[in-house]
């Protein structure tokens, strides 16, 4: 069975649906037939925006609400066959600045899905988008899923703990959950409003501006940087794999760029802005965790993965993609 054979007329829940992953896979869902519900608090300077799915929005059904409301997550969860968990805080400054919202948007808003699904839905799929963050220091690069975890900050100890939950979930309740780690993800739909989320969508909005962008040191630390449709082939592969079910996965590219080198990209695809080199600021080396590539190995034999988008493609589509509907993300 194919991979769109799999989802033609089931019903589909992604929470955080109108941001950015969110609703670059509900498109792909669209295009192959599901009944798509989409959960999004639309919370300020969050990713969600209503742009992202307008031309589709005929075709879906959008629930304007919170993760954290067990009764919405209850209605919404009934009689679904898959479930994409995306809602949450996805910056690890902001975690250190408020921690208690950190943990109730990142880990609350999961146990209300999972004790849901295990309520209404016990045999749904229900993928989980983690993040690199819950490694902390790295000890070896590629980075493969065995790796330790000693996250360096609360988002990472959140997501870690999220992890965690979801194999709870499916040890002790048979739950059928899946588990990827976004590396440094890119692409169209993103949050523009501030630097907090995707690093390459600030920078790219700077260059747009001509403005200054800043790299602290030399800029020689290596990145991971994965387009958004190679991360919606990865998240649709995971909830249609059953040998999945229960593991941990990597959702990278597996190709490492040097952090100066993607900027200067941005800057040489953009046309415009400029690049100034700041001195690392005090104590930033206590979050950094070292540069980071991806170990796609098990991916590639359990998924079938493979990059479609380089990374130069990639920023091309992007700018492409903002230079057109800018007016709708800044």
């Amino acid at each position: 069975m194919s991979v769109s054979e799999n989802f033609r007329g089931k019903r589909v829940l992604i929470t955080g649906g109108l941001g950015f992953l969110g609703s670059n896979l509900a498109r792909q869902l669209v295009e192959f037939g599901a009944d798509v519900v989409l959960l999004d608090a639309m919370l300020p300077l969050y990713g969600g925006n209503e742009y992202n799915v307008a031309d589709i929005r005929d075709k879906i059904t959008v629930e304007i609400g919170d993760v954290c409301d067990k009764a919405t997550v209850d209605r919404l969860v009934k009689g679904c066959h898959f479930i994409y968990h995306f809602a949450a805080q996805v910056s690890y400054i902001d975690s250190i600045a408020d921690p208690w919202r950190d943990l109730e948007l990142n880990c609350a808003g999961l146990l209300n899905v999972l004790e849901a699904c295990r309520e209404y839905a016990p045999e749904a799929k229900i993928v989980f988008s983690s993040s690199r963050m819950v490694l902390g220091k790295l000890e070896y690069n590629p980075v493969d899923t065995k790796h330790p975890t000693q996250p360096l900050s609360l988002y990472g100890t959140h997501k870690l703990t999220c992890e965690k939950y979801c194999a709870v979930y499916h040890r002790t309740y048979g739950l059928s959950t899946v588990v990827l780690r976004i590396s440094n993800p890119y692409g169209p739909r993103q949050q523009m409003k501030h630097s907090k989320y995707c690093i390459l969508g600030w920078f790219m909005r700077q260059a747009m501006e001509d403005k200054e962008i800043t790299i602290f040191g030399d800029g020689n630390q290596i990145r991971d940087y994965v387009y958004v449709s190679d991360l919606v082939f990865q998240f649709l592969r995971a909830a249609v794999t059953d040998e999945a079910v229960g593991g941990v996965f990597n959702a990278g590219s597996g190709v490492g760029s040097r952090f100066v080198d993607a900027i200067e990209m941005v800057v040489d695809i953009v046309g415009k802005g400029k690049i100034k080199h700041l001195p690392w600021p005090k104590d930033y080396e206590n979050i950094e965790t070292g540069g980071f590539v991806a170990d796609m190995t098990q991916e590639k034999k359990i998924f079938g993965w493979n990059q479609g988008v380089d990374l130069r493609e990639g920023l091309k589509q992007m700018c492409e993609y903002y230079t057109a509907h800018s007016g709708h993300y800044w």
